[in-house]
């Protein structure tokens, strides 16, 4: 895969208000350049949330982060798929899959990695504020 981004947009288990031990990996290797948003849907799956890209004015909440060292990039995007879901089996499908978005912050738009679910999302609740931390909180 080319690298044409050393920007990532997370929405889940990988923001910082979450807590998520993942979390210590992503700010060792990423400095957070703040909230930002994305053109999507998302939904609660149960134990995670899925987000899934979105034509129209929806978007999910997130966080935009820029690799410290960019010769660090694809081995810590690795460690990322590993953690997604992306390293399966032969005769598995992909829980997630990596692709680069549109990411919108402060009135500006730019090419970041963002994971989207691979899966269907059929039948799940959809998270209509698009906040994976607000929905987990209203949940809780």
């Amino acid at each position: 895969m080319e690298i044409t981004s050393g920007q990532l947009f997370v929405y889940g288990s990988l923001r910082s208000g979450f807590h998520h031990p993942a979390y210590a990996y992503i700010s060792r290797y990423f400095t957070l350049i703040g909230n930002a948003q994305i053109k999507g849907l998302l939904f609660d799956m149960g134990e995670y949330p899925a987000a899934v890209p979105a034509a129209d004015n929806n978007f999910i909440l997130g966080e935009l982060y820029q690799i410290n060292h960019m010769n660090e990039f694809s081995w810590a995007m690795a460690q990322l798929d590993d953690y997604e879901g992306l390293n399966t089996e032969a005769d598995e499908t992909p829980l997630y899959r990596r692709e680069i978005a549109d990411v919108y912050r402060d009135n500006q738009v730019v090419k970041a990695w963002v994971y989207w679910f691979n899966g269907s999302v059929a039948g799940k609740p959809k998270i209509a504020s698009g906040d994976v931390l607000e929905f987990k909180k209203y949940k809780s």
